[in-house]
């Protein structure tokens, strides 16, 4: 079977400064496929490559059997994504900003209205319709984000750091919206994190990045059996990076920072 997703050395240089560095994964349709890692590990220049934000510097990239490099129109048309920082606009309403969407994709006018309100409903934002966006909160806008993404009928949903910023219960009830829309959809999903909780709780696979190299790659039970049946990813991820976890690694829903430290510091001793 074709992947949905194939990088083959790729490679980013800004400079001296090599912010990925020759790495090679597929993802399956279908697949819930996690970047995990810390800030400035290189998971997001790998999605504005993918997604053609960004020009590689070498290196294969096939998004739907498209060349990135060379087929950008038919690529874009292929996936929806969510970026790292807000993209909404707040003075407009949440169904004027999925107008907008639908407008930009050309989505024919008799369709518009039917899927705007099949993907607000799905994610629960139906009765908010009207509202402004600047009146709603974080969880609001990641779901309205992840409903305009769908406009399009993507085969592929990018995630950059969704959750950054987002409480613990809203956190978890976007993983619950975009599993569901896995499991309804067969949508394959890739998403970047570094908290250990997400990748662990919702990816089928993970890919451990740190400093532009794949350090690992697989589910997290094949991490585990690569590190000598660690009992944790936590645990794995320390073997394979051989190197104390950052503090923006850890998942620290609820957790104090400096308790953080004191298991790190504990474990790598």
């Amino acid at each position: 079977m074709q992947p949905v997703i194939s990088v083959k050395k790729l490679c980013k240089k800004f400079g001296d400064f090599v912010a990925v560095n020759e790495i090679d994964f597929e993802v399956q349709k279908g697949e819930i496929f996690a970047f995990l890692g810390p800030n400035g590990a290189g998971k997001s220049t790998t999605i504005k490559m993918l997604t053609t934000l960004m020009q590689p510097t070498s290196g294969e990239l096939h998004l739907a059997g498209f060349d990135v490099t060379k087929e950008q129109d038919s690529v874009r048309k292929s996936f929806g994504i969510v970026f790292q920082d807000p993209s909404l606009d707040d003075e407009l309403t949440a169904y004027e900003n999925m107008m907008i969407h639908a407008t930009m994709y050309a989505i024919p006018h008799h369709e518009r209205n039917l899927k705007i309100e099949e993907l607000l409903k799905l994610v629960d934002l139906w009765e908010r319709r009207m509202g402004r966006i600047k009146t709603f909160s974080g969880g609001m806008r990641r779901r309205l984000e992840i409903a305009r993404a769908l406009l399009h009928h993507p085969q592929i949903m990018f995630l950059d750091e969704p959750t950054l910023g987002l409480d613990v219960q809203t956190r978890n009830l976007l993983w619950n919206y975009v599993k569901e829309l896995n499991r309804l959809k067969g949508m394959t999903i890739f998403f970047t994190t570094h908290y250990l909780g997400e990748a662990e709780d919702v990816a089928q696979r993970i890919a451990i990045i740190d400093h532009g190299k794949i350090v690992a790659m697989g589910t997290v039970e094949e991490l585990k059996a690569k590190t000598g049946g660690t009992r944790d990813l936590e645990e794995a991820y320390l073997m394979l990076t051989g190197k104390e976890v950052r503090d923006e690694i850890l998942d620290t829903e609820g957790v104090n920072k400096e308790r953080n430290r004191s298991i790190i510091k504990a474990k790598t001793r």
